[in-house]
């Protein structure tokens, strides 16, 4: 696909800098780009590149103020990054809408209904009573009980697996190997040291917009359904646990945990590899930083907390330097008490 730099202007709203004829045909990073790219420039670190980039365009800041001469044509905006991020979607829109018809083999069950525009990828399997919106994409060895509801425009890459009345909404992405519904860890522990298990008989809901990284698992809850509200972000290799709710654009980094009947609040931001504690809430707009541990609800909107177990953000740097100096700190206890 080829457009002219003026077209891309107009799509991002910004003001051409230079000749708006030129036509671009990909997109690259400033410091690899060569004729034919658009690139772009958020972080001033990469500022120098600029002036020597093979680029024919660069997206850059309206206010940007130039050094030196700049071959490539400009297309101005207010935010670079964003603007570029634009970009990328539509550019993977049109790769993903490329994909269409049914690749055999596959399978789709009684009284399944699929929308027009879908892709169907070979060794795919979709079961009994489905209902699926259009221009869904399944890629290949996709498996979809039986119930599975799904929303339109949403991609199902390869070798991602619903357990039987699952509902993902309309514009989610699903990457490849997530799992959602499998069984929830219920055991009850019995007199004789053995556990019985507690069936799962529950579902997971995921509504619109919601991303889920490679290899993700959400398990289905006891009774009910685990929730992921809408615009969630979940990144690779997290695992949600049964009746976890998770609220609006909510993001969860890789690695991260979330015990069972916890409630996760709206637009939090949890990083890499921390671990929640079961049947407790955390307030909207929640910070908590890598490597953390929460062991109990946190209360308050807005909170930054780190650690394990995790407390306030301020604190914790606080107690982590006093922690450093402790050798120092017994040296001269030891000091004292001999003088003493």
């Amino acid at each position: 696909m080829e457009f002219t730099i003026q077209q891309i202007a107009d799509l991002l709203k910004g003001e051409v800098e230079g000749d708006s004829t030129v036509k671009v045909s990909t997109l690259a990073k400033i410091e690899e780009a060569q004729t034919g790219a658009l690139a772009f420039l958020s972080n001033l670190k990469y500022e120098p590149y600029l002036y020597t980039t093979g680029a024919s365009a660069v997206i850059v800041s309206d206010k940007l103020e130039l050094k030196k001469p700049v071959s490539a044509s400009l297309i101005r905006v207010s935010d670079p990054y964003s603007s570029f991020s634009t970009l990328l979607a539509y550019y993977q829109q049109a790769v993903l809408a490329s994909k269409v018809g049914v690749e055999e083999p596959c399978f789709i069950g009684s009284g399944s209904e699929i929308g027009e525009g879908h892709y169907r990828g070979a060794f795919s399997y979709i079961g009994n009573n489905c209902k699926i919106g259009q221009n869904v994409r399944i890629y290949p060895q996709v498996y979809i009980g039986d119930n599975v509801t799904i929303g339109d425009n949403t991609t199902l890459f390869a070798g991602v697996k619903l357990y039987a009345n699952t509902v993902v909404g309309a514009n989610c992405t699903l990457h490849a190997g997530v799992v959602l519904g499998s069984d929830g860890f219920g055991f009850a522990p019995q007199p004789d040291g053995t556990y019985k298990n507690v069936p799962q008989i529950g579902n997971v809901v995921l509504e619109d917009d919601v991303n889920i990284g490679a290899n993700t698992t959400i398990d289905c809850a006891t009774m009910g359904s685990t929730i992921v509200r809408k615009g969630t972000k979940i990144d690779n290799l997290v695992q949600v646990a049964h009746n976890v709710e998770i609220g609006k654009n909510t993001v969860i980094a890789s690695q991260t945990g979330i015990s069972g009947s916890t409630k996760v609040g709206n637009n939090c931001v949890i990083a890499g590899q921390v671990g929640i504690v079961g049947h407790i809430s955390i307030a909207d707009k929640t910070t908590i930083g890598a490597q953390s541990g929460v062991s109990k609800s946190v209360k308050e909107s807005g909170t930054i907390i780190q650690g394990s177990p995790a407390f306030d953000y301020k604190q914790n740097l606080k107690a982590i330097t006093v922690f450093r100096k402790l050798p120092e700190l017994q040296r001269v206890l030891d000091e004292l008490k001999e003088k003493n």
